[in-house]
Order: structure tokens, then sequence, then C-alpha cells
């Protein structure tokens, strides 16, 4: 089901979305969908976090968007780095924003926004490194 809600049209939007916000910045950003979430979906997203390695960027400064497709959950979690830096209240921002889009259906383009959102949050804080940025996570959307 998760693999099937998005296109390779869609994939190929986010991944470009992904790329698009971390040619400014140093951060990482993920997204990783999966059909439920039993339980708490940040306790899950934290799950995922630890699973993929996000936490382990030199500068703490990943973002993963979770999704649970059929249970209509999701999550945008960020590393220490990041959340030292951001404004309160900013990821409930970033999730409001999304779920108008996701109310109508339009998941990729919730996800396209909420990465772009995200990312010119990291621009902010975590510039792009010219000399010694390394892209340290896939781009690519990861499914379970």
């Amino acid at each position: 089901m998760a693999e099937k809600l998005f296109s390779k049209a869609d994939r190929a939007i986010i991944t470009d979305a992904i790329r698009n916000a971390e040619m400014e910045t140093s951060g990482e950003i993920q997204v990783h969908i999966e059909n439920s979430c039993k339980g708490d979906v940040l306790d899950r997203a934290a799950e995922v976090f630890e699973k993929l390695k996000m936490h382990k960027t030199a500068q703490r400064n990943a973002v993963l968007f979770y999704l649970a497709v059929v249970d209509h959950k999701f999550a945008i979690l960020g590393d220490a780095g990041i959340n030292k830096v951001v404004p309160e209240n900013y990821w409930e921002n970033i999730k409001e924003e999304m779920l108008v889009h996701f109310k109508t259906s339009a998941f990729t383009e919730g996800l396209r926004k909420g990465i772009e959102m995200s990312g010119k949050q990291l621009q902010q804080h975590f510039p792009y490194d010219k000399e010694g940025d390394i892209n340290e996570l896939p781009d690519e959307i990861s499914f379970e």
C-alpha cells in the first residue's frame, strides 16, 4: 500500500524536493513511508530516525518526514542540532501546512511543501559549505 501510493513521478518530485532543499544547507532530509503505525506516531518516528542512522550526521541537523498511510498518521522529527535553533512550534506549523494538502489526498504536494519549508529553516541555521559538505544520508524515500 505505502509504496503504491506514490507513482514514479511522485517519487521523483519528492526526491527532487529533498535534493533542492539540501543544495543550500548542510542539513539532511529523509522521507520514510509505511502502511501503519501502532502506538504513538512520534515514538515510531524516533525508532525510524535511529534505524536510518539519522542521528549520526555531523551537525545533528537531520529532519525526518514520517508517514503511516493506512493509519493516517504523520510526524516531522528534527535532530538535536536543528531543534536547538528552530522557533517554538516550527514543526507544528509545517505539519499544519502539509495537512492542508493531505486532506485533499495531495500527499506528494504536501510532502514537497513540507520539505521546502524545512529546507529554508535548515539553510538559515546550517548554510551549505561547498568545501566540506557531503550528502550524509540518501535522498530516496524509504519504505517499510
